[in-house]
């Protein structure tokens, strides 16, 4: 059976780490610090049988180098990114990964936006996605566009409902405050909000999150709802007609007048 479990890192990162219950190999996803894997390893007696890299941000692959010198067998996955490096596999879309230690094979989907090279990895009902989408919200676009971001999510938006979403920061609260600003008056996003709060009070993890949560109270996939349409369109102070002029409008916001 597989397990997933989270490593937290620096503020608010989390990497997370995938083993099959019946084996002591491991794989862990974007690890920016070597050190809190090192210990989860140890702490749990595992081996690392490889990495998945969704992009090439720091925060999300500075722990390579000293991985790769711990575990020198190790396979690491990663965009086509020549920013990238240590990687021993470039993987893109449509590919399916074999991993040591994992019995399913991992998908991968082109996700760009936040960066123009992003990917996500999926296993069963388990999406790896990085920072493409958070919960309750979506990644900065740094080097890709958010034309290419919006596509992005829409294409997640797509998935089954149930698909557990495995974002890489715990950004959720405030994420779910500036859903408030889009629709002040949804009973989901207070009731999300009500729920993340009680999970964060106990220390707890607020994701990953399911699919179909989001779809109801993360504004960046409800651009298609009048109510949100609307919203950016007061925000932009103009009339918005596409899904993705919606998402820009939305980004520029959460960007110009929240965080």
């Amino acid at each position: 059976m597989l397990d997933i479990s989270p490593i937290p890192a620096f503020d608010d990162n989390y990497i997370w780490l995938l083993r099959d219950t019946d084996g002591d190999q491991a794989t862990v996803v974007d690890p920016g610090d070597e050190e809190p894997v090192l210990a989860a390893l140890e702490a749990r007696g595992l081996r690392l049988g490889a990495i998945l890299i969704t992009h090439h941000h720091y925060d999300h692959t500075g722990g390579l180098e000293a991985l790769r010198a711990a575990f020198p067998l190790v396979r690491v996955f990663g965009p086509e990114d020549q920013r990238i490096r240590g990687l021993t596999h470039r993987v893109g879309e449509g590919d399916a990964v074999q991993v040591p230690g994992l019995a399913g094979r991992l998908r991968i989907l082109e996700v760009p936006g936040h960066t123009a090279t992003h990917i996500a990895y999926r296993i069963n009902s388990a999406l790896f996605c990085g920072d493409t989408l958070f919960a309750a919200g979506c990644g900065r676009v740094f080097d890709g566009t958010c034309e290419q971001l919006a596509a992005s999510l829409k294409r997640i938006a797509a998935l089954p409902a149930e698909t557990r979403c495995y974002c890489a920061h715990e950004y959720t609260l405030s994420n779910l405050e500036f859903a408030k600003w889009v629709e002040p008056e949804s009973a989901a996003v207070a009731q999300r909000e009500q729920g993340v709060s009680a999970l964060r009070e106990r220390g707890w993890p607020s994701v990953p999150s399911r699919l179909g949560e989001e779809l109801a109270t993360n504004p960046f996939l409800r651009v298609g709802v009048p109510a949100v349409r609307s919203a950016a369109e007061a925000a932009a102070g103009r009339s918005l007609t596409t899904g993705a002029e919606v998402f820009t409008a939305l980004r520029r916001w959460k960007d110009e007048q929240y965080d």
